[in-house]
This record gives C-alpha cells, structure tokens and sequence, in this order.
C-alpha cells in the first residue's frame, strides 16, 4: 500500500511539473482558439466557445502577408543551415578523431563558436553580405545558420566517429579499400544515427533562429519567425492575440512535428555512447 501511495504522489508531482513547463504552450493553444472578445473577458485556458477565425486569417493570402512565403523561406534556410554543417562537419570529424588533425586548434575554435553572443558578428555580418549581394536572401541566411550549427554538428559526430571500432578501418584497409571508400562505407553507414541527430537538432535551431532573420532580411527571404511578428497587428487597434497566438501555433508545427516523428533517433543517438563496452 506504501508503494501505491508514492507511486501515486510521484504522479501528481511528475503531472504538475510537466503542467507548469508547458503552461506557455498550453496557454497559446488555449488562445489560439479563442475570439478577441474572449480572450479579453476570459484569458484563463478554458476556451468556451472554440473558433477557427484565427487561423483563417493567419493562412489567409493578402497584399502585405504571406504565411506560405514566411514558411518557405525558413524552410529553405533551415535546410541549408542544416544540411551543410554535416557536409562540413562529417569529414572534419573523420580526421580530428581518426588522424588527430586539427584537435588542438581547429576543434576548440569551432566548438567555442557556440559560446559567444551572437550578436557580435551582426554588423561585421550584414557589411559583408551587404559587398556580396546575400542581404536578404535565403542562400545567404542558411549560410550564417549553418555556421551557428558547425559546433554541435562537429562535437555529436566527432563523440559518434570516435564510438565506431577503428578496427573496422583497419579491416577495410587490408581488403585494399582507399580512405573514401572507408568513410563512405564503413564509417558512414554506423554513424546515420548520429548525422540523423545533427540533421534535426540543426533543423529545429535553424528555424528557430530570429536574430539573424531580423538583422540580414527585409522582403525576399524574411523567415518564419520574423514574418510571425508581423502578425502581431494586421488589424490595427493594437496587438490582436488570438492571431499572435494561431501564428505562433502554425510556426511551430514543422520542428515539432519533426521532433516527434524523429526522437527516436535522437535518443538512440545519444545514448549509443552509453552501451559501449
């Protein structure tokens, strides 16, 4: 009986902590089905009389929004911003833990990378692009967000080269096998776990990015993020929240939907370390 009764506090606070990190999702769901009248009179979560009217106007087409350009943009970028690190990244990788090439140097600067503010490369950021012609373009913000994702793409598959049996290197290199046909078909195929992980977690941070949205885009390649605040007040009379809301909701549904779909991956990935030995 003692087992039961703690099995069934450790439940109530396991629900009430999940409830209280995810109120601010809970609470932009709530009123994302909500009219601006409601929302007004009731901003509890309760929604008493659901409306899709939100939605309506966030996925309408109109002279000064469009939600499909918005997504399209971040889709472009975040697949850039997360498709070069590992091309980038993998080969990087291979040599740093087979060879040892550049761990005293090269790994530490890429990997402190992360570790700045990445405010401090905003104006050297924008007087360059702005002498090569990527202001607002969505080659040129999937470049800086692959940038900012080369640290964590370098590290989790550095951490999954290192796991893979340098015998196995060994072996295909008895069999006559050159050093592209070694990565390419002996190290790459135990590592898509962990490229799978570098691709989604990329992915997700890409899209979510907004500073460099903001800063190196206007019109042509303004991304999700930034396109969402515009909105905010595509009513006039101040912020209309049920929109702010449906927005948000519809912005969010790629790199949760992704995330869902693909945690399993991530978490065979990051345990696979664990089993070793």
């Amino acid at each position: 009986m003692s087992n039961s009764v703690a099995n069934f506090f450790r439940w109530i606070v396991f629900a009430l902590a999940a409830f209280a990190l995810n109120y601010p999702v809970i609470s932009t769901l709530s009123a994302a089905f909500k009219t601006s009248a409601e929302i007004s009179r009731s901003p509890g979560l309760w929604v008493h009389a659901p409306t899709l009217d939100n939605f309506a106007v966030v996925l309408e087409i109109t002279e000064r929004l469009n939600i499909y350009f918005y997504l399209q943009n971040s889709l472009i970028a975040s697949l850039i911003g997360s498709i070069l690190p590992i091309v980038l990244c993998f080969p990087m990788a291979y040599l740093i833990a087979r060879r040892g090439y550049g761990i005293h140097i090269i790994f530490p600067i890429v990997v402190n990378l992360r570790a700045m503010p990445l405010i401090i490369f905003a104006i050297p950021l924008y007087m360059m692009y702005q002498t090569v012609g990527l202001l607002d373009t969505a080659l040129g913000l999937g470049l800086i967000l692959a940038i900012v994702n080369l640290p964590i793409a370098l590290l989790l598959l550095l951490n999954a080269i290192d796991d893979v049996p340098k015998e196995l290197d060994e072996a295909a290199r008895m069999d006559g096998a050159q050093i592209f046909a070694i990565v390419g078909q002996v190290t790459l195929p135990i590592c898509l776990p962990a490229l799978t992980t570098v691709f989604i977690i990329s992915f997700i941070t890409a899209w979510n990015e907004f500073l460099f949205g903001l800063m190196l885009t206007t019109t042509d390649a303004v991304p999700m993020t930034v396109g969402a605040s515009f909105f905010f007040s595509s009513g006039g009379g101040g912020v209309q929240w049920g929109v702010a809301a449906a927005v948000i909701v519809v912005a969010s549904l790629p790199p949760v939907i992704i995330g869902l779909l693909m945690y399993k991956h991530i978490s065979r990935s990051m345990i696979a370390g664990a089993v070793k030995g």
